[in-house]
């Protein structure tokens, strides 16, 4: 290849990754590190990060100075309640965006892992506060939001009924084989 050439593509590469960071979500802090090794399947995170359209909703609580992870499934909204029982996992710092949620699973239509804000963008843009959760549709590939009446597309995070407006709020996303990370 001659210079300009690879000159052109370094340059388009790096366009490509100020394009991601732009689009990531900053209104609220997300830092979130879930390591599979210590939680192996069938818990729903680490089960999620091998199939393509399963995605969770992921809160966290403290109970008796421990920290919990607790997810709902989007297929069947089944509920998981996960102990962190090692103590870096205790004290690793765990942030959730808005109002503690967010939406991790494996995009059906590009296979990569997305991270979601749990709140209507809308509704967060348009009437200010954090308490406007979505919850999932019967299919399981849509999130509802019960004030805008939107809903949205799981797999690209666009508008898929209602009034048209923001998509999805994003996070950047990783999975490493062993840690799924999420993060503004």
């Amino acid at each position: 290849m001659n210079k300009r050439l690879i000159g052109l593509l370094a340059c388009l590469l790096l366009l490509a990754c100020d394009d991601v960071e732009d689009s990531v979500y900053r209104g609220h802090p997300c830092f979130f590190i879930f390591d599979t090794t210590l939680h192996p399947m069938p818990c729903h995170l680490t089960s999620a990060m091998g199939n393509v359209g399963h995605f969770l909703t992921v809160s966290t609580s403290i109970v008796s100075g421990v920290r919990h992870i607790q997810t709902i499934r989007n297929y069947d909204q089944a509920t998981e309640d996960v102990r962190l029982e090692t103590q870096k996992e205790n004290n690793t710092r765990c942030v959730l965006g808005a109002h503690n949620a967010i939406i991790i699973g494996r995009s059906s239509y590009t296979n990569l892992l997305v991270c979601y804000e749990g709140q209507c963008p809308n509704c967060l843009s348009n009437f200010g506060g954090t308490n406007y959760p979505l919850t999932w549709s019967t299919n399981g590939q849509q999130l509802l939001c019960a004030r805008c009446h939107r809903s949205y597309d799981v797999n690209n995070g666009v508008v898929a009924s209602g009034e048209g407006g923001r998509q999805l709020y994003t996070y950047l996303a990783a999975f490493d084989g062993s840690l799924i990370k999420a993060w503004n």
